[in-house]
């Protein structure tokens, strides 16, 4: 059960992630904010993908 709520946290990092990189790409006029934004969206992205590998790595549970 554990599992399953890393791996939705481990999408919602991801989903966040991708919202932030489009607005820090689009939307934000002002290079320190984008670069704030940006610097974060790749923070979670990085998160997220471990949280999946350790998903994945671990292996089915008894």
């Amino acid at each position: 059960m554990m599992k399953m709520w890393i791996s939705f946290a481990s999408m919602g990092f991801m989903l966040f992630a991708i919202l932030t990189i489009y607005f820090s790409r689009y939307k934000i006029k002002q290079k320190f904010l984008r670069f704030i934004t940006a610097f974060m969206a790749y923070i979670l992205m990085i998160a997220g993908g471990l949280m999946m590998i350790y998903i994945v790595l671990s292996g089915p549970t008894n």
